[in-house]
């Protein structure tokens, strides 16, 4: 499974190496900070039986004009018949462009972009709602990475909407992602 995914992002990373410099600037030519800079997040409702609450917000930059980092605090209420709790914590993602205009490699006129995604998820979550030892207290911090892909629609200038499907390769004992976790997020 490590050799496949070594292979995969090699695979990515050649693909997206290619018109990283775009014609009408120089090789050492960058935007200004301020142009490669963007916010955003996602943000969670779902009432019912169970209700989980989720705010997500992310600052990041685009370190290459495909390769963009961020990081961003996240917080989440969660309820079920059998209690509720609160999680928080942060996490840190890397997302790589591997097509930036479909409509350039397949004239049908979707102007949306492909990417493939990694994220690292720290979370503190309380030890007596996900651990079954008798009388747990106190909170416990449970780190995870996520990987996997998105399409990027243009809502403007700068701003996008990007819809990811991640899944969480280092286990999910806790039941805390779906899989795939499916995101929408907001970037301006």
């Amino acid at each position: 499974m490590k050799k496949i995914l070594t292979v995969i992002a090699l695979i990515a990373v050649a693909m997206a190496a290619e018109g990283q410099v775009p014609g009408n600037r120089t090789a050492g030519e960058r935007p200004p900070l301020n142009q490669r800079l963007f916010f955003g997040g996602s943000f969670g409702l779902q009432f019912g039986t169970v209700t989980n609450i989720e705010v997500a917000p992310l600052a990041g930059i685009w370190l290459l004009p495909r390769v963009a980092v961020g990081a961003g605090p996240s917080f989440q209420y969660y309820k079920d018949p059998f209690g509720r709790t609160s999680i928080f914590g942060g996490r840190a993602m890397m997302q790589l462009t591997l097509v930036q205009d479909l409509n350039n490699v397949i004239p049908i006129g979707l102007n949306m972009g492909i990417f493939v995604s990694g994220e690292y998820d720290a979370l503190s979550l309380e030890r007596d709602f996900f651990t079954s030892t008798p009388d747990a207290t106190g909170r416990f911090l449970y780190g995870s990475f996520l990987a996997g892909a998105g399409i990027s629609q243009p809502t403007g200038k700068k701003s996008s909407m990007n819809i990811t499907f991640l899944w969480c390769v280092t286990g999910n004992e806790y039941g805390i992602y779906d899989t795939p976790e499916i995101r929408v997020e907001f970037y301006f």
